[in-house]
């Protein structure tokens, strides 16, 4: 476009010569219209282009609607079809530019900035949560820049960095290229949806055959370390060196493995729930990985440490926030799906440093909820009120009224384990409240079963009139019907969960099993170890009251190993119970009982589980 012609009538003029070209049959693919647009379309000028666009969209519209002839109607359809494969071709030319601008921000952040923060901005510019999001071949773009930069620069140092961050991303996206098509192989194979975090080595998971496919020292080993559940403090030390362009290729290849498995897990429409909750797994998992690796290096003597460590958690707190925008994301539980032995006790552990790192924002308030919920689950409540107290804060500044709702019940529920019930219901009021003038249904229905669960505790502390009982269960009920129509299956084990536990406490066992066995099926279908625990547990103490020994048995112990296997001090609650039924009946008996048990048990907790039953009856009686 000529320069002396006005800026408006330029983009018309190249719109209509775009348009003509296009009825007389002169443009052969959307291609060319694209490079006509990205050669005429100068910077500076898209937002008047977009204007005429816009006004040509408009009276081509006009003639069709209102046509002269029906002869120029037809012109003006096909002209408005031109006019929208100018609008499609205008939007990939805006991407393409926001795309290269985005480079071009990355190389010259990675480049100017000092050795120390040089990993650091490349982190920065490959993060899944800036826009845009780089792909494959933008990276690879990333990369030949990077080495273009390096044979340029004349500090021969500096282009040696650069240089190793260029191998490093064009390695990793060779790497991630050999695991591509594994990405999801081992969970056909394996026949679960296990992500590897298990006792058993190179059984389960994808780690040992993702070994395999990789070659370079340092992804390989990493991923041998976690196929055989060996400590990564010590695969930190059987490195032998930590090189700069290792390190940028493990990090793309992490970075992918995770990107693609939640993608893979969030498409898995027949089965939505399952989906979302490997998605949930998934990114806790890599959380967790990369938390560990920091802290295997704070104990490590190499050179680079801090940044090494730096970079850890940056792609920690980059996966976190991710998380904490899905729809999935677990407000009210859910963390203990698909993870179990001592990852999973320590999962939230390991979360903690590189929260400290980020400053107040939505994102954070929801990770801290789940830390919260988390730290509850393994009785460390004091710990858990200074999350969800910080969430609360967070929250409120950010107007994000779900999550505010979400930690008033999680403050709650640590009441009523604290005994403190009074202030239990005023959380839970506070809490329905909210919920209501909100809209907010699911934090609704769980204020609804909190309260009823705080006001029968507090009916039985206070020896309150039977009448508080059937206010108490009215609630809970409530809560439990609004879950239903939800479809929400881990607040309905929770609900459930209330319910029996409140006529366990009222002395009616009938009734509590009637809820805890919903509620341990619900629990089963939603993953969480934590509540198919809890249900297990309360139903030996409903089985134990109408003295049905087997079956005190039988839940009893699956609900004390599940309860001890996640870290949580309710499995005291179970095994205690076991013991005094075990002092009651006489070892033998007990024994012979439990045996008689141990076809149902097997397909639940396996020989292993089974076995270890007497040395947690072991454990109990040696911590009195």
């Amino acid at each position: 476009m000529t320069n002396s012609i006005p800026l408006r009538d330029r983009c018309f003029q190249l719109i209509d010569e775009i348009v003509a070209a296009t009825l007389k049959g002169k443009i052969r693919s959307k291609r060319q219209v694209y490079q006509t647009l990205a050669s005429g379309v100068s910077s500076g000028t898209g937002e008047m282009f977009e204007r005429c666009l816009d006004e040509r969209h408009s009276s081509t519209q006009e003639q069709i609607d209102n046509p002269a002839s029906e002869l120029k109607q037809a012109k003006a359809i096909r002209a408005q079809r031109a006019l929208n494969m100018i609008s499609s071709e205008w939007e990939r030319v805006q991407q393409e530019n926001q795309v290269s601008a985005a480079i071009a921000t990355a190389i010259q952040g990675i480049t100017q900035a000092d050795q120390s923060e040089r990993l650091t901005a490349f982190l920065r510019a490959i993060d899944p949560n800036r826009e845009p999001v780089l792909n494959l071949s933008q990276l690879a773009q990333l990369a030949k820049t990077l080495q273009q930069e390096a044979s340029a620069s004349s500090d021969s140092d500096r282009a040696r960095e650069l240089e190793q961050l260029a191998q490093g991303i064009t390695g990793g996206l060779a790497a991630w290229g050999n695991l591509e098509n594994d990405l999801v192989s081992w969970i056909y194979e394996q026949s679960q949806g296990s992500l590897g975090f298990e006792e058993l080595a190179e059984q389960r998971g994808p780690w040992g055959l993702w070994a395999k496919k990789v070659n370079r020292p340092l992804s390989k080993s990493l991923f041998q370390a976690l196929a055989y559940n060996q400590p990564l403090d010590e695969w930190i030390r059987q490195q032998p060196t930590l090189e700069l362009d290792a390190w940028v290729e493990l990090t793309v290849v992490l970075q992918w493995l995770q990107r693609r498995l939640v993608k893979w897990f969030d498409q898995r429409v027949y089965n939505s729930k399952m989906g979302a909750r490997l998605s949930i797994s998934t990114f806790i998992v890599f959380a967790v990985i990369w938390s560990q690796i920091a802290l295997a290096l704070n104990q490590a003597t190499v050179p680079q440490r801090e940044r090494l460590i730096d970079s850890c958690f940056q792609a920690t707190l980059q996966i976190l926030r991710t998380f904490a925008q899905r729809e999935y994301f677990p407000l009210y539980g859910g963390v203990f799906a698909s993870l179990s032995g001592n990852y999973l006790r320590n999962a939230m552990d390991y979360l903690d440093e590189p929260l400290r790192r980020v400053e107040g924002t939505e994102e954070k308030a929801r990770i801290l909820t789940l830390l919260g919920y988390s730290q509850r689950a393994q009785g460390r409540y004091n710990r858990a009120i200074q999350f969800h107290e910080q969430a609360l804060e967070i929250a409120r500044s950010a107007s994000d009224r779900v999550c505010e709702i979400a930690n008033y019940n999680h403050l709650s529920r640590i009441c009523v384990a604290q005994k403190n019930y009074a202030e239990a219901i005023n959380y839970s009021q506070r809490a329905l409240i909210l919920a209501r003038q909100a809209g907010d249904k699911l934090g609704e229905a769980n204020a609804l079963a909190n309260l009823g669960y705080s006001e029968v505790f507090q009916a039985q502390q206070q020896a309150l009139d039977p009448d508080v009982y059937e206010s108490a269960i009215m609630y809970l009920q409530q809560g439990r019907q609004l879950l239903e129509r939800l479809g929400d299956r881990q607040s309905q084990a929770l609900c459930l969960c209330s319910l029996g536990i409140a006529y366990v406490v009222m002395q009616q066992p009938q009734e509590a099993i009637t809820y805890l066995e919903q509620g341990w099926q619900a629990a089963q279908f939603s993953g969480d170890l934590y509540l198919q625990g809890l249900n297990l547990a309360y139903l030996a103490q409903a089985y134990y009251q109408l003295q049905n020994w087997s079956k005190t048995i039988y839940t009893g112990s699956l609900g004390g190993y599940l309860l001890e296997q996640i870290g949580t001090e309710d499995w005291r609650k179970a095994v205690g119970l076991l013991t005094i039924l075990q002092g009651q009946l006489g070892g033998e008996v007990f024994k012979e009982i439990l045996q008689q048990q141990r076809s149902k048990i097997l397909p639940l907790i396996g020989v292993d589980g089974y076995d270890y039953l007497p040395e947690l009856l072991e454990k109990y009686l040696n911590s009195m």
